[in-house]
Parts: C-alpha cells; structure tokens; sequence
C-alpha cells in the first residue's frame, strides 16, 4: 500500500476521525463531495488550503477501508 502522509487521525481533532493533515477537513467530507459530482477543482475552490494529492490520499484510504472486513468472535 502506498503511504497515506497526509491522513491523521488525532482524539482531539474532530472525534478522531480520519482529517487531512490535521486539519479540520474529513477524509468523509472529501468523498462525500466527490460523490455528489464535485470536482477536485471545486473542492480546492471550497477548501482553498488543500492540495490536489490531499484529495487523492483520501480516496485511497476510503478505498483501503472499504476493503477491511469484520470477522466474528464468538464468546465461549
């Protein structure tokens, strides 16, 4: 997996949610906005402190994240 520099999580920084370089812009705000046709352009315009690579880490890593998977464990 490539390196996600510029994705932190911090308790004290939004619920400890995934941000982009400790600021207080959500990895979930960036893909939301994608989601919702925004471009990247757009969402620099919105966001005038992120960079285009901030975009593309957070995708990767909501890409990393979707593919974890949950594995039950029974009590005994």
């Amino acid at each position: 997996m490539q390196t996600l520099d510029r994705i932190t999580m911090d308790p004290e920084l939004m619920g400890g949610r995934p941000c982009i370089r400790g600021k207080r812009i959500t990895v979930h705000t960036i893909v939301g906005l994608l989601a919702a046709h925004h471009t990247r352009e757009q969402i620099i315009a919105l966001y005038p402190f992120l960079e285009d690579e901030d975009i593309t880490q957070a995708l990767r890593y909501a890409a990393w994240r979707s593919n974890e998977e949950e594995v039950p464990i029974h009590r005994a």
